[in-house]
């Protein structure tokens, strides 16, 4: 009986030590591929971190570190050599070099989706291998910045990953075959819109990670993420609705953090010539798109308040904003003033622009990405009916919304951006110049300043910091002037978690790392 008994115990501290190595967090949004260059969506990025390392990594506060790149320096103007890790190994047990380097760069453009992450490698015109751990990138001109663009370029294996395309390179990822990475943890299994399952990686070159098993359970309802949360069937959810704040606060088994993110909804506003899904309240056809009218701009952005939004339909948990990046990023310009609430002004603005009855037009945003866009998005639809547009609310999973947008299907839309390199240029660039094959990838609704380009422009290329920073400067006071994109309010996150089982260090991207989550105990 003795023997039995001792074999019992020791079964149940194996089972019980099993458990604790493993880590299951609920998720909002998880990936929506397992190629980590199918898309640049966030949480997308957020996922695959944990199977593939990039060169450079952001720090949790945005600051650059070496991660698979030692080190890194500008040779001239137009190259940056980057000194590769020694000693890393991928998932298969094979030498990560530079070849993986040359062929991640390379295969991007080629495989990218509906979210295109070619914004990370635009100034790449050649890359070169000087030798196994060396490599020397050839950019179209002077590029500063480039180090910094290159936290979200993954590195795939070359030998894993060759000869796939467009057409099938999801399969083999999404399967399995060519999920090789040489980040902590190995793929395991994919669920779309369910698990992510991966595995600690013991042959990783960095820190040993204390989770044997990490489970991403992709819950997008709220109230059921918050509920498994209570019922101890998760140890940690992310985005926590502002409304649940206060009320788990309360429950002495769980421990709530909160911060300020990069993150900011911008409303979007159509530029072209005709207007989708919008007409005259009568339903008959406007006879042109009243958006182009900087008056009828001015008006929208007058409408909106943004203090109502962050107390009410973010219950605190978000800021006031009035630029498309938060104060801490550079170019962020300080000598721009608080945007107004003036609803009378807003409405004779719209009268001296011809509408004084307004029109009609459809609104989209997500529903399922950042914390609070359902209600802010529903929120500024009522608030433009007080000058006499007809905002119908359109709320829509991210993962229909930005292919959507990508078609340009949206005359008016709002979605949350995060300058996730600490620099403006990285947003801008990307939303602001006029849509090319360098700039503008996600500016497409044809909104064209070429003094905006000019300033992006010579921004992309200036080495001098204090001039560089004057160039992003004046590219946000052009968006304020023009009126095209208008942010909202700058998105606040909370984790909730079980307080006797782990504890996080929040980052101000969001992104919820099982590296920055540890045992309690």
């Amino acid at each position: 009986m003795r023997s039995f008994l001792t074999g019992v115990l020791c079964a149940t501290a194996l089972l019980t030590s099993a458990g604790a190595q493993t880590l299951t967090i609920g998720v909002r949004g998880g990936p929506d591929s397992i190629d980590p260059h199918f898309t640049a969506t966030g949480t997308h990025a957020e996922s695959l971190k944990h199977v593939f390392d990039t060169l450079v990594w952001s720090g949790d506060g945005l600051e650059i570190e070496p991660r698979l790149a030692e080190s890194w320096k500008a040779i001239n103007n137009t190259t940056w050599e980057f000194k590769l890790r020694k000693g890393v190994k991928f998932h298969d047990g094979s030498d990560f070099t530079a070849t993986d380097v040359k062929f991640s760069i390379e295969r991007i453009p080629v495989v990218s989706g509906p979210n295109p992450t070619t914004i990370y490698v635009r100034r790449v015109k050649e890359v070169k291998i000087i030798d196994p751990l060396t490599v020397q990138v050839i950019t179209d001109g002077a590029s500063p910045t480039l180090p910094n663009d290159f936290i979200r370029l993954f590195i795939v294996s070359a030998k894993a990953a060759a000869g796939l395309t467009k057409d099938n390179a999801n399969e083999a990822f999404n399967s399995g075959k060519a999920a090789v990475g040489t980040g902590p943890y190995k793929f395991v299994s994919w669920q779309p819109k369910g698990d992510l399952v991966l595995d600690r990686f013991d042959g990783y070159w960095g820190p040993k990670e204390p989770w044997a098993r990490h489970v991403r359970k992709e819950i997008a309802n709220d109230a059921a993420r918050v509920a498994q949360l209570k019922a101890g069937q998760l140890d940690l959810i992310t985005r926590v609705p502002a409304t649940d704040v206060a009320t788990l606060k309360r429950d002495s088994k769980l421990n709530v953090q909160t911060i300020d993110t990069v993150y900011v909804f911008n409303v979007e506003l159509d530029m072209r010539d005709k207007l989708q899904n919008a007409s005259n309240k009568d339903g008959s056809p406007l006879a042109k798109n009243p958006l182009l009218d900087l008056r009828v701009r001015q008006a929208i952005d007058l409408a909106i308040d943004r203090k109502s939004l962050v107390e009410f339909a973010m219950e605190g948990l978000g800021k006031s904003a009035g630029q498309m990046v938060t104060p801490s990023i550079f170019g962020f310009n300080k000598s721009l003033p608080e945007p107004k609430f003036d609803p009378a002004a807003a409405k004779k603005l719209m009268a001296d622009a011809g509408y004084p009855n307004g029109f009609k037009i459809q609104f989209s945003f997500t529903k399922d990405r950042l914390p609070g866009d359902t209600q802010v998005g529903t929120s500024i639809a009522q608030m433009l009916a007080a000058i006499g547009i007809d905002a119908t609310p359109n709320a829509q999973p991210a993962a229909v919304f930005f292919p959507a947008r990508t078609r340009g299907d949206f005359s008016m839309s709002m979605s949350g951006w995060g300058t996730l390199t600490g620099e403006a240029h990285y947003t801008l660039s990307s939303l602001a110049h006029s849509n090319d094959k360098k700039m503008g990838a996600f500016n497409v609704l044809n909104y064209n300043n070429p003094e905006m380009d000019r300033l992006l422009q010579a921004a992309a290329i200036e080495m001098d910091v204090a001039k560089r920073r004057k160039f992003l400067e004046d590219a946000n006071a052009l968006v304020d002037k023009d009126k095209q994109r208008l942010p909202i309010v700058a998105v606040g996150s909370a984790w909730a978690m079980q307080k006797s089982k782990v504890t996080i260090k929040p980052r101000v991207d969001e992104d919820t790392l099982a590296m920055n989550i540890k045992p309690a105990r």
